[in-house]
């Protein structure tokens, strides 16, 4: 005797199950790719916007000390004199 073989057929719903699963085998890894890298991008942003930061925080010190330095005292009269002003204490009124 000769053993047949029968071809099982499949439905439509398990054809889609297979179609299914065969996609979401295939999009995972890329999809798992794709977020990484992302991941990587941002993070790789946020590293250069830290230096910035820390640069311009320097930057903004450093011009706070020139404020400083040209708002003292001393300065304000070295510049009033080779403007070709003088300090005259009679001439100042206080209000209260």
């Amino acid at each position: 005797m000769r053993k047949v073989k029968r071809r099982v057929k499949m439905s439509k719903f398990e054809k889609l199950l297979y179609t299914l699963a065969i996609t979401l085998v295939l999009i995972a890894p890329i999809s798992i790719v794709f977020s990484k890298a992302t991941l990587a991008k941002i993070n790789f942003d946020v590293e250069k916007q830290k230096k910035e930061i820390a640069a311009q925080t320097k930057t903004n010190e450093s011009l706070s000390m020139a404020i400083d330095e040209l708002a003292s005292l001393t300065k304000i009269e070295e510049v009033a004199k080779t403007q070709g002003l003088s300090y005259n204490n009679n001439n100042i009124k206080t209000v209260e």
